[in-house]
């Protein structure tokens, strides 16, 4: 199914475009750690769980995760490197979408997105089914290219761009919320949520033994 209207997010309207020390690019800079992951369309899935959080664990295969209905979405992108895009045109699966093939617990406040290479990020579940949120395929009407994230990365607009993570393989509803890669005081302490409007850039916590270098 292809999508109608894009779908406006909200920041696309402020009258301030750029959040605090934001610099506006035309590029879409690369970053990521590790290797850029092969893709096998035979091979790939797509993984909703954990059973009691959800009614059952959900799987999708390449073909028929494509087959989903689609949307698009027109959207800024914020890095917490301080680069910051706009008006990004998105197609892809809504998030929300995933609330029609599974029944998710109302103890399920927050969800962990898995990736590639086990790279995780964790977001509160009403960021993550925001109206504007989606599994993107293409960007600006071409399929996304393998450093940005192809097959599939989340886009979550209103977060940092950690938080739209690339090559994205399941989600895992929870309880209670964990650090995900980079917001791990191992790969960074960056911050549990990521907004960019209030510059939550780093975990405000602390871990045992201070924060060092960080």
């Amino acid at each position: 199914m292809r999508p109608d209207e894009p779908i406006l997010s909200p920041d696309t309207r402020r009258a301030q475009r750029l959040p605090p020390r934001q610099v506006l690019t035309h590029k879409w800079p690369v970053l990521h750690a590790g290797e850029v992951p092969p893709f096998d369309p035979a091979t790939w899935n797509f993984t909703i769980f954990p059973i009691p959080l959800v009614d059952q664990v959900k799987q999708f295969t390449w073909a028929e995760f494509t087959a989903l209905p689609r949307v698009q979405v027109l959207a800024d992108m914020h890095c917490v490197t301080r680069w910051s895009k706009l008006d990004n045109l998105w197609e892809g699966v809504a998030t929300r979408e995933l609330l029609r093939h599974v029944v998710v617990s109302p103890r399920a406040r927050f969800v962990m997105v898995h990736c590639e290479y086990g790279f995780t990020t964790n977001l509160p579940i009403d960021d993550f089914l925001g109206d504007d949120c989606l599994f993107a395929f293409k960007h600006n009407g071409d399929d996304l290219t393998p450093e940005h994230g192809y097959p599939v990365r989340l886009v979550v607009p209103r977060l940092y761009a950690w938080k739209s993570a690339k090559w994205v393989r399941g989600v895992e509803f929870m309880e209670e919320d964990r650090p995900g890669f980079w917001e791990s005081w191992e790969h960074g302490g960056y911050h549990m949520r990521g907004d960019p409007w209030t510059e939550q850039r780093f975990r405000d916590d602390v871990p045992s033994g201070g924060r060092g270098d960080l």
